[in-house]
């Protein structure tokens, strides 16, 4: 059977779901043959192959191996990460026993039925697990065997740390997870501070500024924050995340600063003898830690999320072995770039996982939640590169998020009619470039001339790359031009070796300054020279233009925050003098002059693709080495590698850079909910991956939104409702108690519960008797006062929306002595007597007796009362105000306080106009963003029902109408609410209770 390896659309499955197929691979890759169910979780390791020779598997040209699809790697399956999947698909089945009441509000809440904004399933996945393992493992599983298992991982790997790791490929959602994390530990710490599984001190470490700005978001109180965004608090449990102290920083904070300044020499005079310097001159770890921390004061037990995780960890190899490695992780020889990278991400890993370290020894370190999309070992950590962290829980990567549709497809070349000529291999030119290229590429410029403009010359190979891939950005950019839905153009990135190559890449694409030849010894003037590829072009009429179409960045430095290097400095000097010019013409000549060079390259980098921004019309970014992770623009549609890429892993960190999706329109097909798939085209990344087919086309056209809010002209109109968490019966007497005792009333005292005397006696000397002497002497009436008191504060203390009835206490005090004197109450045995009651766990007996006599007599009513939110709790339609790209109905402007009805199904719409018909109602608005919930009980299961709408009757004109019906319904009268209920379960629940 022949085998198609090209597939036109390979989402197969809803981003909202569990996967429930997936493609097959075989030896030469991924097929198009569709196998149900999910994929098993596995990772791809580098093998070493053989070399060039008969049977082999890979071919090295000049000292580097090329491989050949999968066949430089083997499958390996993720067995720890399976087990753990396999239990918690049980645990899911059975709807999450074993979890805190919280906890299970929170599950519900992010699973429910009719959200505006969906979680994706790998986002709700990796909660999931999180949950499992810190709350329900050891009942699910009855024993310790996967923390156990985490424990081992940690003492080898990281010791005095617990960390536990999600795998989440690039643009699935990594920062909602850390907000669900946040909350989930928040809102439990908070409902139970004693317990000790949770916490609500946070601290949330990055690797570079450029992420640590865009997790601002995890602020609660920041106005774009994703937990009112994203909804990811239940809205009557807002409140409480105003205990969160939430700390964002970047690894490099975790270095030790300079105290005092001094010479090397007065250094080493003072510190003669120590072994360092630390305490000294510089910080201590424990210093460190007070500086960063500071915003904890007095928080203990602090929970560390790891964004971009694998640059965290403790290398197994010395420094001198790092220094020393001579071949990558499948036997290639490493340059100099290349063993100056690893001596940089050993050093950084070191300074992020000491940095955890010393805040556990000061602080104490609860647990680590690691997120990366590619948590492996790299090289220079001392282990092989390309293993997976062993403590990784839960697992969805690239191939599993392009199959559900959560990111773009990267397509690759996968054939050329160079073939038949190439002396490399039978790989296509422009997949694997780097090692067609490398030797005529230019060698390392000196700093004095780096300044000085060269006319750039790529190689024939690489300006064939540049012309090819551009011709289909040109055709891309023309659909975007002409569906004018979207206000960013798409975005064409290069990633280079090296600030000189750069540099010459960027001065052929986007133009660059030609000296004219002047007489005598002074600077000649220069004339601007456009760009080969015109839509890049930074030239326009023989001057430079003032937004730059094209930008050069180094990530990596503007990350650090410690300021450009001076190599780079001079070879964008021309770019950073056109952004200040535009900020000048912005913002005025002040704001450009308080603007640092590595300020405003970080703000056009980080802005790119943006509206309103200085980053908004960039259509090229040149980078130096990589682009920095977490930059999240999402109009990426074209990446050019022009480096080595070793394996696979640092191929989709860089792939990774293009596949945020641009819409998130949901399709209706005939296998369901689906995206439509989007494209990114990658050429010089020799990328294993899914041969995709089928044609790049613009996103979904963008949907109108509608803002949803309360207008002040409407304020007349308000409905308040109160925020309900539960209900207390009460009886309904005001003057006189009595009470009923029978055989359930009765409590037989003796010895044989609580001694009465002890003998003590020692070796010699006299024995002694040790008696409950105090309680012996104290009298009936004082043991009724006792319990009186706890029955008046237990059930007639007034509570939420009661009086409190402190003149029922002398009535209280005889059905004590009646209890106390009926045969069906107290009766004292062996030596017992009647001050044993007055021990609380006692007295708490007597009150539930006495109160179930109380409730037992026939003369009694009750009515039901409900408990109110502690914190806000009551709630009002004034507070209304999001925007939805949903289907909206427009409301009365004389019946509703809000401007319209979302219609999340069709009849909510016909509802709505049904209502506005209505001479009964007085008032309305859907129940959307309102936090108006019905807390029940069906089943012996506790419930919340959201009701779809608010709506204010006429009483009068509401009983008339329902007088004749079969069914009685509740006449809400004054000081009454009635909710009649039939919730999704088939349940039926008519509750009437006062306010």
């Amino acid at each position: 059977m022949s085998v198609n390896r090209r597939i036109d659309n390979p989402i197969l499955c809803s981003p909202f779901a569990e996967p429930t197929a997936h493609f097959g691979f075989d030896d030469g890759g991924i097929t198009d043959e569709v196998i149900h169910g999910r994929r098993r979780s596995v990772y791809l390791t580098p093998v070493p192959p053989a070399r060039k020779g008969k049977g082999s598997s890979a071919v090295e040209v000049q000292g580097e191996l090329v491989y050949e699809g999968e066949a430089a790697e083997r499958i390996v399956e993720n067995s720890f990460i399976n087990e753990v999947r396999e239990k918690i698909e049980v645990w899911r089945a059975r709807n999450y026993p074993n979890v805190t009441a919280t906890t299970r509000r929170l599950l519900e809440h992010w699973t429910a039925e009719g959200r505006e904004r969906r979680f994706f399933f790998c986002q709700v996945e990796a909660l999931e697990t999180a949950i499992f393992l810190a709350e329900a493992a050891h009942k699910e599983t009855g024993g310790t065997y996967f923390q156990e298992r985490l424990r081992d991982y940690a003492d080898e790997h990281n010791p005095g740390l617990y960390r536990v790791a999600h795998k989440m490929a690039t643009g699935t959602g990594k920062t909602v997870v850390m907000a669900m994390l946040i909350v989930w530990q928040t809102l439990n710490k908070a409902a139970n501070p004693q317990d000790g599984r949770f916490t609500d001190a946070f601290l949330v470490v990055c690797p570079g500024l450029t992420i640590r700005d865009r997790l601002r978001v995890l602020e609660p109180s920041e106005p774009d924050n994703y937990y009112d965004e994203r909804d990811v608090v239940p809205p009557e449990l807002k409140p409480r995340m105003a205990r969160a102290t939430i700390v964002i920083t970047n690894f490099h904070t975790f270095r030790a600063k300079e105290k005092i300044k001094a010479a090397k020499t007065t250094k080493n005079l003072l510190t003669r003898g120590r072994a360092d310097q630390a305490g000294v001159f510089t910080e201590t770890p424990a210093q460190v830690v007070l500086r960063v921390c500071r915003a904890f004061r007095s928080k203990r037990s602090v929970l560390v999320i790891n964004d971009e995780a694998h640059h965290c960890y403790k290398p197994k190899a010395p420094v001198a072995d790092v220094l020393a490695i001579e071949t990558d992780a499948v036997g290639a020889k490493l340059d100099a770039q290349a063993k100056a990278e690893a001596k940089e991400r050993d050093a950084e890993a070191r300074v992020w996982a000491d940095g955890l370290t010393a805040v556990h020894a000061k602080l104490g370190v609860k647990t680590v939640y690691d997120l990366s999309a590619t948590p492996f070992f790299l090289s220079g950590s001392g282990r092989p590169e390309g293993k997976l962290f062993p403590w990784v829980v839960s697992d969805f990567g690239l191939v599993d998020a392009i199959e559900s549709g959560l990111v773009k497809i990267p397509r690759v070349p996968v054939s050329d009619d160079a073939a038949a000529h190439s002396t490399h291999d039978d790989a296509p030119t422009y997949r694997n470039l780097w090692v067609r290229i490398r030797d005529e590429l230019p060698k390392r410029r000196p700093l004095r001339e780096l300044s000085t403009p060269v006319e750039p010359q790529p190689p024939p190979e690489l300006e064939g790359a540049l012309r090819s891939l551009y011709g289909d950005y040109t055709a891309a950019y023309a659909r975007w031009d002409q569906a004018g839905t979207t206000p960013t153009p798409p975005v064409f990135i290069v990633v280079c070796n090296n600030t000189t190559t750069s540099k010459m890449v960027f001065d052929w694409i986007a133009g660059w300054a030609k000296p004219v030849a002047s007489d005598g010894d002074e600077e000649g003037e220069v004339v601007p020279q456009p760009g080969q590829l015109e839509l890049f072009s930074n030239v326009e009429a023989d001057r430079f233009l003032a937004r730059p179409r094209t930008i050069l960045v180094d990530s990596h430095e503007l990350d650090r925050g410690e300021g450009l290097s001076a190599e780079f400095k001079a070879a964008a000097a021309t770019e950073i003098a056109e952004l200040k010019a535009d900020v000048a013409h912005r913002s005025g000549e002040a704001a450009a002059e308080e603007l640092s060079d590595e300020e405003i390259l970080r703000e056009v980098m980080n802005t790119v693709g943006k509206p309103g921004r200085l980053g908004e019309g960039v259509r090229c970014v040149v980078s130096v080495s990589m682009l920095t992770e977490g930059w999240d623009a999402n109009t990426v549609t074209h990446i050019l590698g022009v480096r080595a890429f070793g394996t696979q892993l640092l191929a989709e960190q860089v792939v990774g850079r293009g596949l945020r999706r641009r819409s998130y329109a949901v399709v209706d097909t005939d296998e369901g909910e689906r995206f439509a798939p989007e494209y990114a085209e990658i050429y010089g990344i020799p990328f294993s991956f899914i041969p995709a087919g089928g044609v790049g086309a613009e996103p979904a056209e963008a949907k109108a939104v509608t803002r949803v809010w309360a207008p002040p002209a409407r304020a007349d109109l308000a409905i308040r409702f109160p925020h309900v968490v539960g209900y207390r019966r009460e009886l309904d007497v005001e003057d006189r108690l009595a009470a009923d005792f029978d055989e359930t009333s009765r409590l037989k005292l003796s010895s044989a519960d609580v001694p009465t005397e002890t003998e003590v006696e020692g070796i010699v000397g006299e024995r002694r008797i040790h008696a409950l002497d105090e309680l012996q002497t104290v009298r009936p009436q004082e043991v009724a006062f006792h319990i009186a008191h706890r029955l008046l504060d237990t059930h007639l203390d007034g509570g939420v929306g009661t009086q409190a009835r402190p003149w029922l206490f002398p009535c209280l005090v005889s059905l004590v002595r009646q209890w106390m004197d009926s045969p069906d109450g107290l009766q004292l045995n062996d030596n017992a007597f009647v001050g044993l009651l007055v021990l609380a766990q006692r007295q708490a007996q007597v009150v539930d007796k006495v109160w179930a006599g109380i409730n037992r007599h026939e003369d009694h009513t009750h009515r039901l009362r409900i408990v109110l939110r502690d914190e806000e709790p009551w709630g009002s339609t004034d507070a209304v105000d999001f925007e939805t790209t949903k289907p909206c109905f427009t409301t009365n402007e004389h019946l509703s306080p809000v401007t319209h009805v979302v219609e999340d199904s069709g009849w909510e719409g016909d509802v709505a106009r049904r209502i506005e018909e209505m001479e009964e109602v007085v008032r309305y608005a859907k129940n959307d963003r309102l936090g108006l919930t019905v807390p029940y009980r069906t089943g012996g299961r506790s419930r919340t029902y959201t009701p779809d709408l608010v709506v204010w009757v006429d009483a009068d004109a509401w009983a008339s109408l329902y007088s004749t019906t079969s069914r009685p319904f509740p006449v809400p009268s004054t000081g009454k609410i009635a909710v009649k209920v039939i919730n999704h379960y088939g349940d039926e629940v008519l509750q009437v209770y006062d306010v």
